[in-house]
C-alpha cells in the first residue's frame, strides 16, 4: 500500500490539471476534425483514447521530469518531498514506472492512424527533455507549450489524416495559452528557482508579469479567431468566445497575484475551465 500511495504521488495522479490540460487540445483538435453528420460513436472512442493517452503520457513525464530535476527538487520547498528528491523512491525504480507507462500509452496510440501514430512517436524526445529546458533558456514555458498542444495536431489528423493550415493554427494559439498559464505557475517557486540558478519566463518577466500574460492570450485570441475563420465557423463561435476572454482577462489577471502562491495555483487551475469552455465552443460551432 505504501508503494501504492508513493506511485499516485510520484505520477501526480491527485493532481488531475496536469493530465487535463494535456487532454484539452486533442479533443480540439479532434472536434474541429470530426464530421457529427455520421455516427457520434468513433468520436467518443477517440475521445477516450485521447484521455488515456493524456493521463498515461502525463504520468509518465511527471517521473521523467522529477529523475532529472531530482537535485533541484530537494533544494525548492515546494518539491524537497517529492518521492524521488526525498529518496523513497530508486531511480531504477522509477524508470521501470516509466517505461511501463510508456508502453501502456503505446497500446494506445496503436488504436490511430498510422501518420498519427508517427506523428506521436516523433514528439518522444520533445517530451521528455523539457525539463532540461530551465537549464539553458529562459523559455521553457515556451517548449512545455510546443510539447503539451502537440495532441491537438494528433486529435486533428487521427480523423484527417494529414495536417492543414487549421489545425496549425489553433495549435500556435494553444502555445501560447500554455505560455501564459506555465508562467503563471513558474511564480510559486520563483525565489527557489532563482537562488539555484534555474531559468523561465517568470523569471524573465517577473516585473512586467500581466502584461506579458496579456501579449501571451492575446495572440491566443488572435490564433483561434484566424482558426474559426478558416473554420467557415458561424458567428455564434465569435459569441461564445466572450466567455474565455472574460475568463482570460478579467478572471485570471484578477486573481494572479505574482507575489501570492496560492494566487498563482488558483489562476493557473482555473485553465481547466477555459479548456472546457472551448471545447463546448468548438463543439457547438461544429454542430450548428
Amino acid at each position: 500500500m505504501n508503494q501504492i500511495k508513493l506511485f499516485i504521488e510520484l505520477t501526480r495522479l491527485r493532481k488531475p490539471i496536469g493530465y487535463m490540460l494535456l487532454f484539452w487540445p486533442c479533443a480540439w483538435g479532434l472536434t474541429l476534425a470530426y464530421d457529427f453528420s455520421s455516427s457520434w460513436n468513433d468520436y467518443y472512442f477517440y475521445l477516450i483514447l485521447f484521455f488515456l493517452g493524456a493521463v498515461l503520457m502525463r504520468s509518465a513525464g511527471c517521473i521523467v521530469n522529477d529523475i532529472l530535476d531530482r537535485k533541484f527538487d530537494a533544494k525548492v520547498f515546494r518539491t524537497k518531498d517529492r518521492p524521488i528528491a526525498s529518496g523513497k523512491i530508486s531511480i531504477k525504480l522509477a524508470i521501470f514506472y516509466s517505461t511501463t507507462l510508456c508502453l501502456l500509452a503505446f497500446l494506445v496510440l496503436i488504436n490511430f492512424n498510422l501518420f498519427t501514430i508517427i506523428l506521436a512517436l516523433g514528439s518522444m524526445p520533445l517530451a521528455f527533455t523539457y525539463p532540461l529546458m530551465k537549464r539553458f533558456t529562459y523559455w521553457p514555458q515556451f517548449f512545455l507549450g510546443i510539447t503539451f498542444n502537440y495532441g491537438l495536431i494528433l486529435g486533428w489528423t487521427a480523423i484527417k489524416g494529414e495536417i492543414d493550415i487549421i489545425s496549425i493554427l489553433f495549435y500556435f494559439g494553444a502555445i501560447f495559452w500554455t505560455l501564459g498559464y506555465d508562467t503563471i505557475y513558474g511564480f510559486q517557486d520563483l525565489k527557489d528557482d532563482e537562488i539555484i540558478g534555474l531559468k523561465s519566463t517568470s523569471i524573465k518577466f517577473k516585473g512586467n508579469a500581466k502584461k506579458f500574460l496579456f501579449l501571451c492570450y492575446s495572440i491566443l485570441i488572435v490564433f483561434f479567431l484566424l482558426g474559426g475563420f478558416f473554420m467557415n465557423f458561424h458567428n455564434v463561435y465569435y459569441v461564445l468566445l466572450i466567455l474565455p476572454l472574460i475568463h482570460l482577462f478579467l478572471y485570471q489577471m484578477k486573481v494572479f497575484n505574482p507575489k501570492d502562491p496560492a494566487s498563482c495555483l488558483k489562476a493557473f487551475k482555473s485553465n481547466n475551465f477555459f479548456g472546457l469552455i472551448i471545447l463546448i465552443n468548438i463543439l457547438i460551432s461544429q454542430n450548428f
